[in-house]
């Protein structure tokens, strides 16, 4: 059973940044999908930052294009979402995601959510202006 763990949330000021954490526990294949999305106050739950493991392929959304990176520790099973010039619109619980089996082609943000099987409990991320 994959196991997903955010950390890493916090309150920042406009124009600060943070750096989130994803560990993940259980992964059998070595081709997987592992995103970023977030739920900001009053919208759907969005994408944020794809990243496919073998090759390390990423998308980003266009609303953090350019602010944000993710990255991976093969060693450590961790994703990173290093989030710089934060905005208040970025306040939100963030989620890392699982998507198993899945190689660069189908590492798309406009792979539906309910592909992804697996789910950490979130981090809040919070930006005052």
């Amino acid at each position: 059973q994959v196991q997903l763990a955010e950390s890493g949330g916090g309150s920042v000021q406009a124009g600060g940044s943070l750096r989130l954490s994803c560990s993940i526990r259980g992964l059998t294949y070595s081709n997987n999908c592992i995103g970023w999305f977030r739920q900001t106050p009053g919208k759907e739950r969005e994408w944020v930052a794809l990243i496919q493991t073998r090759y390390e392929t990423t998308t980003y959304a266009d609303s953090v294009k350019g602010r944000f990176t993710i990255s991976q520790d093969n060693v450590d099973n961790t994703v990173f979402l290093q989030m710089k010039n934060l905005a208040p619109e970025d306040t939100g619980m963030y989620y890392c995601a699982a998507l198993m089996g899945a190689g660069v082609s189908y590492c798309r943000g406009t792979r539906p959510q309910s592909e992804f099987s697996d789910w950490g409990h979130g981090t809040q991320v919070t930006v005052s202006s």
